[in-house]
């Protein structure tokens, strides 16, 4: 989430400019959750992130969270960044505003539930599970490509990759018989995720699919889960989580 939106603010000042990151406790009352109904009154961590850059009208920021919007130029990015940021949010029961005005720089505000929950330390390092088999990626986000391929390869895995689903059907004809899993992500244009898995499942039946995405799991998803793939698991995620939901669909 952090990632994505200090990204943004860098791109928005190509000449430089200046970062801030604040975080804050604050304690929303009745009053202000009012004005945002998906908040409760109670105690929240408030994380914003400023920019001095080229800020943005109205009509940009109206649909800014909107999956696949983009104001970059055509091949640059996709424009799942701020709607992936959206959806986490959400799914911690947080909220998320923008405040922005062409020539002034943007503001990002987000609002997380305090957890009352005591911290309890894992040892990650040593629940990774390793694997010898090979593993298609399928995500149109080169960066989380290439960080899955960081995270799985050092484990052992052998790692192909595709940018969209046409080039995953493409590359799983060519290679089926030496594919073990595909993880494959529910959102992506040029061929969505459900409709890259029924093609894959139209070359091979028995084809072993983990959908993931940075979404909750959707009708499209549940759909998915029913035809036949094996699981889901939902960005961000971290490496033992990852390691042995992979290591447990292989076994089977």
């Amino acid at each position: 989430m952090l990632t994505n939106l200090i990204i943004n603010a860098k791109d928005a000042m190509p000449q430089g400019g200046e970062l801030i990151i604040k975080t804050k406790n604050v304690h929303l009352d009745e009053e202000y959750t009012q004005k945002y109904p998906v908040l409760k009154p109670e105690k929240y961590v408030k994380i914003s992130i400023t920019d001095t850059g080229i800020g943005m009208t109205k009509d940009v920021t109206d649909h800014i969270f909107e999956p696949f919007f983009t104001t970059k130029e055509s091949g640059v990015g996709t424009g799942l960044g701020l709607a992936t940021v959206y959806g986490i949010i959400k799914n911690h029961q947080g909220h998320i505003t923008v405040e922005s005005e062409p020539g002034k720089g943007t503001t990002f505000t987000m609002y997380l539930p305090v957890s009352e929950k005591r911290v309890l330390k894992e040892n990650a390092a040593a629940a990774v599970i390793k694997g010898d088999e090979t593993i298609l990626i399928v995500d149109d986000e080169e960066d989380v490509r290439g960080m899955l391929s960081k995270q799985l390869m050092p484990l052992g895995y052998r790692i192909l990759f595709a940018s969209d689903g046409f080039e995953a059907v493409r590359i799983f004809k060519q290679q089926k018989h030496k594919i073990d899993l595909i993880l494959l992500d529910m959102i992506m244009p040029k061929m969505a995720g459900k409709e890259t898995y029924q093609k894959l499942s139209e070359i091979s039946p028995e084809v072993k699919v983990l959908i993931m995405s940075g979404f909750s799991l959707n009708s499209s998803g549940k759909e998915m889960l029913s035809d036949g793939a094996i699981g889901f698991i939902q960005k961000p995620f971290e490496l033992h989580e990852l390691s042995k939901i992979i290591s447990k669909i292989l076994k089977k």
